[in-house]
């Protein structure tokens, strides 16, 4: 499996980039009581933190909104996932342990404040493509809703659109089943090839350390 970035994103969006981690032979679970403990215990600070402070005015939230903006997406209308988070624990609805995988996306996510997508690569087909949606990009999300992905990033497989840093597609959600994965990591354009490097790191050394297994990394430009 390999992923790439196409050209009309690339043109429209100058330095996008994404981390792509690979993990193989995984066991998702009931989260273990250190995870749920690191992820309630931050969403609390980062809502003492909130109360002083917009989430449209974070600078990682910022820029977010300004690459919707770039590829035609309203980010007012259309959140991303770590947008999402914020203005969730903003109004004190922390998220709660979902499983394993999904609370390690989610942990960082919030860390990072930039989307993060994990898959089952079992159920992907052939290669990834990140691109800007078609009017027939559209699929069933992983909250039961129909999405369209017009003027909207969203990611590819030979059977058509899965992923999306707004909602992830109910086809290649991860569940206790899964055994491989494929997470997509939403760097900023302002990061450093060093910064990437250390958080494509870090979220992969937590990653195995809970599920075992193995992981293989890279920053796609």
């Amino acid at each position: 499996m390999e992923l790439s970035i196409s050209k009309h994103l690339k043109e429209t969006v100058h330095d996008f980039k994404v981390g792509v981690i690979v993990y193989n032979n995984i066991i998702v679970e009931q989260s273990p009581q250190m995870l749920k403990g690191r992820l309630q215990f931050f969403q609390e600070s980062l809502y003492f933190d909130l109360q002083e402070t917009p989430v449209a005015n974070i600078p990682e939230i910022q820029e977010w909104r300004t690459i919707f903006k770039q590829i035609g997406t309203d980010p007012n209308r259309y959140r991303h996932s770590a947008e999402s988070l914020y203005r969730r624990i903003q109004k004190q609805n922390f998220i709660g342990s979902i499983h394993s995988a999904a609370d390690v996306n989610n942990f960082f996510s919030l860390y990072y404040k930039i989307p993060i997508g994990i898959y089952d690569l079992d159920k992907i087909s052939g290669n990834i493509s990140i691109d800007i949606g078609t009017d027939n990009d559209e699929y069933i999300g992983i909250n039961g809703r129909v999405m369209s992905f017009a003027k909207k990033l969203v990611s590819k497989d030979a059977l058509g659109p899965f992923g999306s840093p707004i909602v992830d597609s109910e086809r290649t959600a991860v569940t206790f089943d899964t055994k491989n994965a494929v997470q997509i990591v939403y760097l900023l354009p302002s990061m450093s090839n060093s910064q990437c490097e250390k958080i494509i790191h870090s979220i992969s050394k937590m990653f195995v350390q809970i599920h075992g297994g193995d992981a293989t990394s890279e920053i796609v430009l």
